[in-house]
Parts: C-alpha cells; sequence; structure tokens
C-alpha cells in the first residue's frame, strides 16, 4: 500500500508575511531546553522546513513555526521558527501567527478578552497580550527579548555602494541595518529588486566583518537578516519605514548575480525591535515612547520601549511589539513515499542560487 505523510498547518499572515502553524507535538522534537531542542530540529526536521517553505507546497517568502509544549512549567508553549535561511531563534510575526492560530482554534483556553501567553523562544521567554473578540484575536501585543544596539554607524565597505554607515543590533535575530538613502535605493514595491539587491550583498558583507554572539542566549551567533529603513510616508519623527530582505540561497560577493534575496511582507517584528534598540541607543527614543514602522505593504508594527535592562556588556531595552495576524487556510499537506521531490525544490527564475 502507498505511504503517505501529512502535515497539518494553520496558515495565518501577520501584516501580511504568511507563517504557517504546525502544531508540532507529534513532531516528537526532542530536547529539554530549546537549545538542545533547536539542534533536534536542525538534524532531524531539516527536510520538513525545505518540504513547508519550498515549492511545490511555499514560496519563497514564506515562514513556518513549530508550536511545540513549553519548556518551563510556567508558559503555555514554546515555538521554534523556520525561515528560507533555516531555523531561527524567534521572529515577531510568527510569533504573532502562532498566538492568532491558537487562540482562534481554541488550542489554549480563551476565557477573557485579555489574555496572556507565555511563549518559550530559543532567544528566551516572550509574553503575549491578545485582545480577543468573538473568538478572534483583534491584536497580538508582545513583550520582546532585550534587544540592544552592538555597533552603530560602523563605515562598512559594500561592493557595489561603497563604503556605507551600518548599524548592528539584536531584537532576536541579529540585524545589520542601513539607510535607503545610504544605499541609493528607494522604499517602495515599485524599487523591491534593486532593495533586495543591496540587502543581500548588505548582509554578506556584514556576515564577513563582523562575528556576533549573544552574550546569554547559546546558538545565536550569526546576523541573519538586513533591514533598509528610511522615513515613513507621513511626516512624523516618531515612524519610520522598512524592508527585511530574507536569504533565499548563497550570496557571493564576487558574484553579483547572485544578489538574490526576499522581502518580508511585514513590517518585522524582531527588526523592529532591534531599529528600536539602535535609535534608543543614539538618544533618538528613549522609556516609554513609541514608534510605529511599516512594511512596504503599507502595514505597521507599533513597537512601545517598555523599560531597559543589561545584557552582558549591552545596554538594552525590553520592547513591546503589536501588529495583528489573519487565518488564511486550514491546510493538509502530503508527501506520497514515491514523490519525486520529498525535500520540494527550487528554481532560478524565482529563487537564489543553490537555495536554501
Amino acid at each position: 500500500m502507498l505511504t503517505r505523510r501529512v502535515l497539518n498547518t494553520i496558515d495565518v499572515h501577520a501584516e501580511g508575511e504568511l507563517g504557517k502553524v504546525v502544531i508540532a507535538s507529534h513532531l516528537q522534537i526532542r530536547g529539554t531546553t530549546m537549545l538542545e531542542r533547536l539542534a533536534h530540529a536542525q538534524e532531524h526536521f531539516e527536510g520538513v522546513r525545505r518540504l513547508l517553505l519550498r515549492e511545490p507546497r511555499g514560496y519563497p517568502a514564506a515562514c513556518a513555526v513549530l508550536v511545540l509544549p513549553p519548556v518551563e512549567t510556567d508558559s503555555d508553549f514554546a515555538m521554534i521558527v523556520m525561515e528560507q535561511g533555516g531555523f531561527r531563534a524567534m521572529s515577531g510575526s510568527n510569533l504573532i501567527c502562532a498566538v492568532t492560530a491558537l487562540v482562534e482554534t481554541q488550542t489554549v483556553t480563551v476565557d477573557s478578552p485579555q489574555l496572556t501567553l507565555r511563549i518559550d523562544t530559543l532567544a528566551g521567554l516572550v509574553e503575549a497580550h491578545v485582545e480577543v473578540a468573538n473568538g478572534r484575536a483583534m491584536s497580538v501585543t508582545f513583550d520582546n527579548v532585550p534587544s540592544f544596539a552592538v555597533e552603530l554607524d560602523y563605515p562598512l565597505e559594500v561592493p557595489g555602494y561603497g563604503t556605507v554607515p551600518v548599524d548592528i543590533a539584536f531584537g532576536g535575530q541579529f540585524y545589520v541595518q542601513a539607510r535607503a538613502r545610504d544605499l541609493g535605493v528607494e522604499l517602495s514595491k515599485e524599487q523591491t529588486p534593486q532593495v533586495i539587491r543591496a540587502g543581500s550583498v548588505l548582509r554578506a558583507a556584514a556576515i564577513q566583518h563582523f562575528a556576533v554572539r549573544h552574550p546569554l542566549q547559546e546558538g545565536i551567533d550569526e546576523i541573519g537578516l538586513a533591514m533598509i529603513h528610511g522615513p515613513a510616508d507621513v511626516p512624523s519623527t516618531d515612524a519610520g519605514r522598512n524592508a527585511v530582505v530574507m536569504p533565499n540561497g548563497v550570496v557571493d560577493l564576487e558574484d553579483p548575480t547572485t544578489w538574490t534575496g526576499v522581502i518580508d511582507r511585514s513590517p518585522c517584528g524582531t527588526g523592529t525591535s532591534a531599529r528600536m534598540a539602535a535609535r534608543f541607543a543614539r538618544g533618538e527614543m528613549a522609556v516609554g515612547d513609541t514608534f510605529s514602522h511599516q512594511g512596504l505593504l503599507g502595514t505597521t508594527f507599533v513597537g512601545t520601549v517598555r523599560g531597559t535592562t543589561q545584557v552582558g556588556s549591552h545596554e538594552a531595552i525590553l520592547p513591546s511589539i503589536r501588529g495583528r495576524g489573519w487565518i488564511i487556510a486550514h491546510n493538509q499537506y502530503v508527501l506520497a513515499e514515491d514523490d519525486p521531490f520529498p525535500e520540494g525544490y527550487t528554481v532560478g527564475d524565482i529563487w537564489g542560487p543553490e537555495g536554501p
């Protein structure tokens, strides 16, 4: 008899970014700590990540999140993020997707219009505060992990763009951030190819020049994403606009044909936290200030600096990020034993070379 493997997902978009939520208890990802679980997922579930995110079941901008039993006794669940570049410590949009899915399917107990959930991530504990009405998650505000700047205005030599002042900051993932005007690009949907090209080479150059490591959380030791930022399309000192470029293949700084990537469709939750950390370090934000951050679709995450703390030698902010998710599908993904593409595939028309 022909056997088939079935993966059920609840597909949600958070302000535009797709997250496939996998209630993954049945996958038996082992480990008593989040670091052990990440290592187990990387060793045994790389095929699942590729299957869900690559074609024919996925597309270059898709993400997914594994919802697991909690590690800490007083937490509600744990999560491991799957992006095109690999397994990640934390993602704000994917957290919003996961919380929305769990609340609206009543997988978690919903007994109040104001619900608080505690989530274990590799980056640390995150609390999500959910406004619920008629069974819907009308907004999700998560108290993110401490976020901090590592470098400000570092003169980075970026092939094809010259010397560009960049910030290196952590908001759940490490980011390299640069102003759009310094790269000669415009933050608009029409300029997306130019933004992607600049962001992909920016990240590759930053990785070549910077070795990063979280001082407290093991396993977080890579500049995962590039953010290109500028002013919002409304005049305001407490608003900004950004494009986060995610890898979709291998970037070779010597070969401009490989300078490809994918735009995060959301305003990016960990990226907004990292951007606020850099702004705070410059004196452009203070405790209690808010920051409205637009993505290229015009959707917005709103961040708030709740307070400060110390992370190793870094002064860090305690950011909160508010956004919303919408369930768009309940899917059953099927893999037959004779499927010629058991881990999906990539094609060079929309994927980068040697896709992840």
